[in-house]
């Protein structure tokens, strides 16, 4: 193929000295944090780009990992790349890029990821099949629903859950001594009504598409828990900030007249709200 507000505003606030939730022996200045993921956890469309880093990935230089290594002071590795599934962590995305799991050692502290919504297609495959079935199907009220029922929940159930859970595993056996966060993805649609003409799907395939992502963000939801992963579940503070709303409410950007040249993807107030989550949940 997995959402800032009065509470975030642009910023980070921080409360809570993260090292209560760290590896005693370790200091702010010592701290090594990688992250991993695709591209949501890279912040693509937010500008400027991270330098130093494959122009293919369009990591951001201001997606929610370096927001929360900057404040923090750790030490960041940031390896998330644009369109990565759970594939990319053994292998190489594409040329130019290492497999993301490279990044991982038993001297890392803190390890953050998002990760699923690109495997099988989920996505980018399900959006593509309801815009199109917009416009084969006019005057229809569900007809991406009709054409699709359970297939993309099928795949996640089937194929990403199982995929998410061995790549959990495995990150916890490259980094034995990390604290470790999977972030959900936040809401791209909303609970009700209709997204045209900003996200062009009808009505009745809203609903499709957010349970869609229900689906996926509680197979991530399980695969943390099978792990002993910590689960930063983004759809409570997303929620009422989807790609719906208008600029200055939204976290995500919708298809047409995004304010950022990758739609669909969180802006800069979404990647602030995802870093004081994780931020919060560090300090848990």
């Amino acid at each position: 193929m997995r959402s800032t507000t009065h509470r975030f505003g642009l910023g980070i606030v921080v409360s809570v000295i993260v090292a209560l939730a760290i590896p005693s022996h370790a200091t702010a200045s010592t701290m090594e944090h990688v992250n991993l993921g695709d591209s949501f956890s890279t912040g693509n469309g937010v500008l400027p780009l991270a330098p130093n880093t494959p122009l293919r990935c369009l990591q951001s230089q201001r997606n929610f990992a370096h927001l929360v290594a900057r404040e923090q002071g750790y030490s960041l590795t940031d390896v998330s790349c644009g369109g990565a599934a759970t594939d990319d962590f053994y292998a190489p995305h594409f040329e130019g890029t290492r497999p993301q799991f490279d990044a991982l050692s038993p001297s890392a502290h803190v390890v953050t990821l998002m990760i699923g919504g690109n495997d099988n297609s989920v996505f980018s495959g399900a959006s593509a099949a309801c815009m199109s079935a917009l416009a084969t199907h006019a005057g229809a009220f569900d007809p991406c629903t009709q054409q699709n029922g359970s297939s993309f929940d099928d795949k996640i159930l089937d194929k990403t859950l199982p995929a998410v859970r061995q790549a959990l595993r495995d990150i916890h056996t490259r980094a034995l001594e990390a604290k470790m966060i999977i972030i959900g993805y936040p809401w791209l649609m909303p609970a009700a009504s209709t997204c045209e003409p900003s996200v062009p799907v009808t009505r009745g395939d809203v609903p499709y598409l957010r349970n869609l992502q229900a689906t996926l963000n509680d197979a991530i939801r399980e695969a943390a828990a099978d792990t002993d992963t910590t689960f930063l579940d983004m759809s409570v503070a997303s929620e009422g900030h989807d790609a719906c709303q208008p600029v200055g409410v939204r976290w995500v950007e919708p298809l047409l007249f995004a304010d950022q040249f990758v739609p669909l993807h969180p802006n800069s107030l979404g990647e602030a709200a995802i870093a004081a989550e994780v931020t919060e949940a560090l300090t848990a």
